[in-house]
């Protein structure tokens, strides 16, 4: 059966009607909604990793607390910027966080988006060799985590230190957490790089906002990537990926309260422009009564392939009405036959 879940972009802001006026407000409440989630049958909650803005930056912490609150809700990345991490500090942390929730991590990887900071990694510690572009160094460094978590041998055991075992030549990094390797998501924005996914064994996190534009609806050209995708993956030998996903904005009008917030943002087509040098298409938002949200959700060619969907979540409103639309998500998947 398809899965749902939320993903919650983590703004914090002290305008008026906001919830969450400062970070502290949209950590623990981001904890909330997960419990929340989980109480309404949802099978995911995801957040979104944003450097230099006022968004969740530090997953791992987060994630972990997110586990030890629920019990069996998915806890997904979409996605974490990889142009910001070392690797195998990466694989301790995820590894960590995954023991804590029982192995319900599904972690979203990627080169990353557009970002506020000019010059961000530089001011990390992290630079380009010469030659050498970010997509090809998070490339290898999704490489290099992915191997690190599957237990691969990426340090030389010192015998004069004292801890290294008789014959031990090379290390791990620890925890192991087997099965993570499994639930790797490679953020996409076009089709080539969801093919290479599908090449390289990576489940597909089909991104918000695609970097192409061939003149054809959002949720047509979001479907033949998925459909490339797993072309590419069933000829690739892998056996670490296949899944797919998509998130959508969706709010079903039930309600004084959601009419107020999102009647008036009934859209039904979609955005586009030029980012990063190139045209780029972002779908609707999917505003109605209960029954049209089903039937636009119904008429999504992308939704309609995609295994996993996340509903982009006003995390900004508050818990109490993020469990209201919780529930009224996982009515629309009961409707739609996911559940």
């Amino acid at each position: 059966m398809k899965k749902i879940g939320f993903l919650n972009f983590g703004h914090w802001s002290s305008v008026p009607g906001s919830r969450t006026p400062d970070a502290g407000a949209t950590l623990g409440q981001t904890i909330e909604m997960a419990v929340a989630a989980e109480e309404s049958g949802l099978d995911g909650a995801w957040i979104r990793s944003h450097h230099f803005q006022n968004m969740l930056s530090a997953p791992f912490p987060l994630l972990a607390a997110m586990g030890a609150a629920t019990k069996t809700i998915d806890l997904g990345t979409g996605v974490i910027d990889l142009r910001y991490e070392n690797p195998l500090y990466m694989a301790e942390e995820a590894a960590t966080a995954d023991l804590i929730s029982g192995g319900r991590l599904q972690l979203g990887i990627s080169r990353g988006s557009p970002e506020a900071a000019r010059d961000g990694q530089h001011q990390f510690g992290y630079d380009l060799q010469p030659g050498q572009s970010w997509s090809e160094l998070a490339q290898a460094r999704g490489e290099r985590f992915r191997d690190a978590i599957s237990g691969g041998l990426v340090a030389h055991a010192d015998p004069d230190s004292g801890w290294a075992q008789p014959g031990q030549e090379k290390l791990t990094i620890q925890p192991q957490s087997p099965g993570l390797v499994n639930r790797i998501w490679w953020g996409s924005g076009n089709t080539v790089s969801g093919v290479r996914a599908g090449e390289q064994g990576y489940n597909l996190l089909s991104s918000t906002l695609l970097l192409q534009d061939d003149g054809r609806p959002f949720h047509v050209q979001q479907a033949d990537q998925i459909a490339q995708y797993r072309q590419a993956y069933a000829t690739s030998g892998h056996t670490t990926g296949g899944m797919t996903a998509v998130t959508r904005s969706v709010f079903p009008i039930v309600s004084a309260q959601d009419d107020m917030y999102f009647g008036g943002r009934r859209e039904r087509s979609d955005s586009h422009g030029h980012l990063e040098g190139g045209k780029a298409r972002g779908g609707p938002t999917y505003s109605g009564t209960f029954d049209e949200v089903v039937d636009l959700l119904l008429a999504d060619e992308a939704v309609q392939a995609a295994d996993y969907v996340l509903m982009a979540n006003p995390n900004q409103l508050g818990v109490d009405y993020n469990a209201h639309l919780f529930t009224q998500w996982a009515e629309v998947a009961r409707a739609l036959g996911w559940k």
